[in-house]
């Protein structure tokens, strides 16, 4: 989810990312509770409303809801809706849909955001092998985000990888985006382009990253309700979310519960083995 933005590159200090950590935390959880209660005949609003419970029981603010007007603590995006879906009671999920779900919580003024893409039921082997090129694209573009390496160098890791995996459309004009005490700051980070260029990635940076991808071509629009966007040719589309905070050590992403140990060595081991497309 990206609107607005503030010009500079917000610098944390250690004691900050931890809060950031807390707020991650808070979103992660959220999302599993959501995935386990994604089924068919469940509606979105019923996922809003598990969502902003949870956030809420446990000390936290949903990020989303009144921002820029938006009704919901989740974005709920079904099938052909890339983000941004307004959670409604009359959106129910049905078997072999799929829904993008993406969450924001703040913890004493810092913030967390983080999306998922649950399959609904029994899924199409194409749709469930979309949603697996997208969120190891999404895997691959955090593996990049090391100290000293270009912004660019994410947004050319996501495209290389999903360019590698098929005709995919990634999607254009939206994308990743800075984040501390504000959901979205500066610098926007698409999910393409080449390596190399850009700020110099340093300790106590903190970004989201969230590839958008689409089983056919990468063309957009925006519904009538000023939020919803959809591929235009219809095809069925999958985002992913976390937010991670540059380190000496390498990336730590803030909304992935092992702060995302498993995924970044599995790629590790992969690129020493020279299998970087894993």
């Amino acid at each position: 989810m990206f609107r607005g933005r503030k010009p500079a590159i917000q610098m944390k200090t250690a004691e900050q990312i931890e809060l950031m950590r807390a707020a991650g935390l808070l979103v992660g959880r959220t999302l599993e509770l959501l995935r386990d209660a994604v089924k068919p005949g469940i509606s979105t609003l019923d996922l809003d409303t598990l969502a902003e419970r949870h956030i809420r029981d446990n000390g936290g603010v949903p990020s989303f809801k009144g921002y820029y007007g938006f009704t919901g603590t989740i974005c709920a995006s079904i099938n052909e809706e890339i983000v941004h879906g307004i959670p409604r009671p009359d959106k129910v999920l049905r078997d072999g849909d799929v829904i993008s779900i993406d969450c924001g919580a703040i913890v004493e003024g810092w913030h967390g955001d983080a999306a998922i893409t649950v399959p609904v039921g029994e899924i199409t082997a194409e749709r469930r092998r979309l949603l697996e090129v997208t969120e190891a694209s999404l895997w691959h573009g955090l593996a990049a985000g090391t100290a000293g390496a270009r912004l660019s160098d994410m947004s050319h890791a996501i495209e290389a990888y999903i360019r590698s995996q098929g005709p995919y459309g990634i999607v254009e004009g939206y994308g990743g985006h800075g984040i501390g005490t504000e959901m979205h700051m500066d610098p926007l980070i698409p999910n393409h382009g080449p390596a190399g260029h850009g700020p110099v990635l340093r300790p106590g940076m903190c970004f989201a990253v969230e590839p958008m991808v689409n089983l056919g071509a990468k063309d957009t629009a925006e519904l009538d309700d000023g939020w919803t966007v959809v591929s235009v040719d219809r095809s069925v589309s999958a985002h992913f979310e976390h937010t991670f905070a540059v380190t000496e050590d390498g990336p730590r992403v803030l909304t992935a519960l092992d702060e995302g140990r498993e995924w970044l060595e599995r790629l590790r081991v992969a690129e020493n083995e020279g299998n970087v497309t894993s």
